[in-house]
């Protein structure tokens, strides 16, 4: 199962090369623009993706009450 996470990553990776090289050769709306132009329409946003991904990497780094060790 853990290679089909693996995979789901690496497409994840390959498929957002392959849209930023589609826009930048077809002079269309980058992913960094897009998070400007949708920033400027909603200031809040950077600061909603920031909190959600700072609870999630507690959520999965952080031991907290449990441990790391495997489920057995």
């Amino acid at each position: 199962m853990t290679i089909i996470w693996a995979a789901w990553w690496i497409l994840i990776f390959v498929s957002f090369g392959a849209l930023e090289a589609y826009a930048l050769s077809t002079n269309r709306t980058t992913l960094s623009r897009w998070v400007w132009t949708a920033s400027k329409a909603f200031p809040l946003l950077p600061f909603i993706v920031g909190f959600v991904i700072g609870v999630l990497a507690c959520h999965f780094f952080w031991g907290g009450i449990t441990s790391f060790e495997s489920i057995s």
